[in-house]
């Protein structure tokens, strides 16, 4: 129960520390790292809105990206089905993406449809990363896997590295960072996740930027738990999700945003080296 709490409630610094390390790189002052608390604030003291011509499935689109994402951080914080996991994930995506189509809004449309084009690629590599680190606990059981990965008699295996290497592409994609995405643009013609979400205001807007941030909270934490050498799961958050930021800002101050007809390259690289993993991995 600690756990979850701690990704409900922390997981806005996240974004906000990778904003605020990326302005510091840049020599700008930037904004604060509570920042994303104060915009939900600010979001939930006003009213939704519907857009004309709208039914349910934009209404309960929110609800439903947050209940998916709040039963990630159950799964993740209970040790369950890493599967089960990336199948919350793909809920909450599909949820807004459906939103998207209920609204008729083209750059909506335009965001949501590249959206799922590259989930098609960033979900195929997330589960190919996580079987990766599946073979030596020989479950998809997360804590299994933790155990598995704990120390550093792993890091001798060449697939370890190749799940590492997987993994860290699978970061920019999911989380939306450069070189995939540009989460400082809300330029329509070149916005990926931040299009679906243009039709939405107030409350249902919080939810939605709330999603984003647990999104980034449980993608670095399964960075942390399961790639990175742990020993204490606590003390490796502590440590691990700092650097981790860190490191986001700074690939996003030295890379720029690529075209997205080559994101697609990018994470199908990221698949050849999970499965050269794979075949790495002693019989």
């Amino acid at each position: 129960m600690i756990a979850v709490l701690a990704g409900i409630l922390l997981a806005p610094l996240l974004p906000g520390t990778i904003q605020t390390g990326k302005a510091f790189a840049q020599g700008r002052r930037g904004t604060s790292p509570i920042q994303p608390y104060r915009t939900l604030k600010r979001l939930w003291g006003k009213s939704a809105v519907d857009p004309e011509g709208t039914g349910v499935v934009y209404r309960a689109a929110p609800a439903v990206a947050a209940a998916a994402l709040l039963a990630a951080l159950g799964t993740l914080a209970t040790g369950g089905d890493a599967l089960a996991l990336v199948g919350l994930l793909a809920l909450a995506r599909g949820a807004v993406a459906a939103a998207a189509w209920d609204t008729g809004n083209g750059f909506a449309l335009m965001g949501a449809a590249r959206d799922l084009a590259l989930a098609v690629f960033a979900e195929a590599l997330l589960v190919l990363a996580l079987l990766l680190i599946a073979q030596p606990a020989h479950s998809t059981d997360l804590d299994a896997m933790r155990a598995a990965t704990a120390g550093w008699e792993i890091w001798s295996e060449p697939s370890h590295w190749c799940a590492l290497l997987a993994f860290a592409l699978v970061i920019v994609a999911e989380t939306g960072r450069q070189p995939v995405d540009n989460p400082d643009t809300h330029l329509e013609l070149t916005m990926i996740h931040e299009g679906p979400l243009l039709e939405y205001a107030g409350r249902d807007l919080a939810y939605l930027h709330w999603v984003a941030a647990a999104r980034h909270w449980l993608i670095l934490t399964l960075a942390a738990l399961l790639y990175l050498p742990h020993a204490d799961s606590v003390a490796t958050l502590v440590v691990a999700l700092p650097v981790l930021c860190v490191a986001l800002a700074a690939v996003e101050t030295a890379q720029a945003k690529m075209r997205i007809l080559r994101v697609p390259a990018l994470l199908g690289l990221g698949a050849l080296i999970a499965l050269a993993g794979a075949a790495a991995w002693p019989a």
